[in-house]
């Protein structure tokens, strides 16, 4: 029992820190609520690395239930925790990259009036996210689900006086809402022909038969429209690029390394499900192609600095669910820890770089920043590096990996995602020679104000470079005669395992790998040509044109999905206004009244207070009632 009370801790502290903050913050100095709200973070990373060296020793997974929930018949649902080799990770990084932001976050924010709210919605919406990954069966992930949606609400619209935040929090809530449909309906399914919703009994069920091949595949794709919404697939990828309008550390926790990863651990989680259903496999593979391919053409067209990345955020996650899809659910988890740490360090980069530049985010108006910020060039080069693929840093391993696997499974979608791959080393390279590179294009006001940033920022920078640098040791290709970590560890849990290398030939990989960095390195090539040899600098009045208009507004989907649903929406909601409300419940509303009223005045001029209307009144009644009687009889 102390053993299951230390890992309850993992996820009560978090809630701890969220009610000090919220209701004392006010009260305490901005040092001590920082200090605080870290700590009930990093003191959570060391307690599940103690589960995690036990589980890497051969231990038993952690199980137990804190409560019964509800009872319904015979059925009863209790909130219980489980830690496996699956959670373990998961909250290793949410912890540990989440350590980091929030130490970052004590500097980024210190002058922000709202300073103390910040920090208890962080520290709420790590509680939540660690309620997701923990829990073991399907209800308590989901309110760990809608959590983080209610504080990824609180957080992207965290400066509230900007109407533009607000509308930007508000798409964010409802297009996941149109998800959390999916992931419902999915969950209806699995607990009525299984008789659970605990993740063991689950498995255990489908094992045994529970559901047919139709079944299964109805069940998964609802659960697949669930993570298109938290993971920002196509149709619901929209709101995650209006989504940095909240503070960049934000960013770069709900949108790199946690909220947005939750899509592919919700499909991990239920791989014995998915397996069953090969063709939602399918359409996962084609609809993360599609994504990444989208999300990396618009991605070389934008200027905002947290636009591209969010961009590139879209497209990775794309290329994660395409692993899934071809059904390489280890590979998925590689890529979702390298980019954790590759995209939690570009975010935090780029938040060093407004912070210098006075809040100022367009690309187009830096320059030569390398010389003014060292630690955030250098970092931020290593980020880029390992986004770009290439080796030997992680995103290069974990990358591979998956582009090995789409070979085996489809050419046609490795060829698209060695485009895709190409396209990230492109637009990612450009934005650090535009932002690094050449001479300040900004005022001269931005310019005597630019320096590196405190220690509390650059830190954080430099841990998380190093583990991008280094992260590709959990998954080393087959060709490397090197045992796969993840694999080997994640076996326990993944129904089919030993995906984590490909079944290739050793001339075929080392092909594969030659071609992704090649490809890469011409990539970059290409964009120092354009943007530091040849100095083609886009101005703030550049027009764009043909391919390179539709790419900077977004290929116009936006607009689309306001013509198709926004558009329909508001004039259905006006014209049931106008006539069924106005018209017909207000007009029921006001004859009732008015009838009340005609009723009223008919009776009141009837009573005149007249003795001889009162006798005439009578005798007509007596009248009335003698001839009703002669005539009935």
């Amino acid at each position: 029992m102390p053993s299951n009370n230390l890992y309850l801790a993992v996820v009560v502290l978090p809630l701890i820190g969220f009610f000090v903050s919220a209701l004392f913050g006010k009260n305490l100095s901005k040092k001590v609520v920082g200090l605080i709200a870290s700590s009930v973070i990093i003191i959570p990373f060391f307690i599940i690395l103690k589960a995690f060296i036990g589980l890497l020793n051969g231990g038993e997974m952690i199980h137990f239930y804190l409560f019964k929930w509800f009872a319904v018949g015979h059925y009863s649902v209790n909130f219980g925790i489980q830690i496996d080799q699956l959670s373990v990770l998961m909250v290793m990084l949410i912890t540990g990259v989440g350590s980091l932001i929030h130490l970052y976050s004590i500097s980024y924010m210190h002058d922000d009036e709202n300073y103390s709210n910040y920090f208890s919605y962080l520290n709420l919406f790590v509680f939540f996210m660690l309620v997701l990954v923990m829990s073991d069966n399907y209800l308590g992930m989901y309110i760990g689900w809608e959590g983080v949606a209610l504080t990824s609400y609180l957080l992207i619209g965290f400066w509230f006086k900007n109407h533009e935040y607000n509308d930007a929090a508000k798409k964010a809530f409802v297009m996941n809402r149109v998800g959390d449909l999916g992931f419902l309906v999915g969950m209806f399914f699995v607990f009525y022909y299984t008789g659970s919703l605990e993740f063991t009994k689950v498995n255990a069920a489908l094992g045994m038969g529970a559901m047919v091949p139709p079944l299964a595949f109805i069940a998964s794709a609802a659960m697949f429209l669930g993570a298109t919404g938290k993971s920002a697939q196509i149709p619901l990828f929209t709101w995650l690029p209006d989504a940095m309008a909240g503070p960049t550390p934000v960013s770069a926790l709900i949108h790199a390394a946690t909220m947005v990863t939750a899509g592919i651990y919700l499909i991990f989680r239920s791989n014995a499900l998915f397996s069953l259903a090969p063709d939602t496999l399918n359409i996962i593979a084609i609809i993360g192609i599609a994504t990444a391919l989208y999300a990396a053409l618009v991605g070389l067209a934008q200027n905002d600095i947290k636009k591209v990345l969010a961009y590139s955020t879209v497209s990775q996650l794309g290329l994660m669910f395409l692993a899934v899809g071809v059904g390489a659910y280890t590979t998925a988890l590689f890529h979702v820890l390298t980019h954790g740490f590759f995209k939690a360090l570009l975010f935090l980069g780029s938040g060093s770089v407004i912070h210098a530049m006075g809040g100022n985010q367009d690309i187009r108006e830096m320059g030569g920043l390398k010389k003014y910020m060292p630690i955030t060039y250098a970092t931020f080069l290593i980020g880029s590096l390992a986004i770009s693929g290439i080796p030997p840093f992680s995103g290069f391993f974990s990358k591979d990996e998956i582009l090995a696997m789409a070979f085996q499974q489809n050419i046609v979608l490795w060829v698209l995602g060695v485009a895709v791959s190409m396209m990230t080393a492109f637009y990612m390279f450009r934005l650090l020679f535009l932002t690094f590179s050449g001479e300040f294009r900004g005022s001269s006001q931005e310019k005597s104000h630019l320096h590196e940033s405190p220690l509390l920022m650059t830190v954080p920078l430099i841990v998380l470079a190093v583990l991008s640098a280094i992260a590709g040791l959990l998954g080393l290709p087959a060709v490397f005669h090197a045992p796969h970590f993840l694999n080997n560890f994640l076996s326990p849990i993944v129904v089919h395992s030993g995906e984590g290398h490909p079944h290739l030939n050793a001339s075929t990989e080392y092909m594969l790998m030659a071609i992704a960095t090649v490809s890469g390195i011409i990539s970059i090539g290409l964009a120092y040509t354009k943007y530091v040899s040849k100095k083609s600098i886009p101005s703030v009045d550049t027009l764009y044109t043909g391919l390179s208009k539709w790419a900077n507004r977004k290929f116009y989907i936006d607009e689309i999905y306001d013509f198709l649903f926004v558009r329909p929406v508001k004039w259905v909601s006006d014209f049931l206004f106008r006539v069924v409300d106005k018209l017909l419940v207000d007009g029921i509303v006001e004859l009732s009244g008015k009838v009340s009223i005609l009723t009223g005045n008919v009776i009141r001029s009837l009573q005149t207070g007249q003795t001889s209307f009162y006798i005439l009144a009578m005798v007509l009644s007596i009248c009335f009632i003698i001839g009703y009687y002669l005539i009935g009889i």
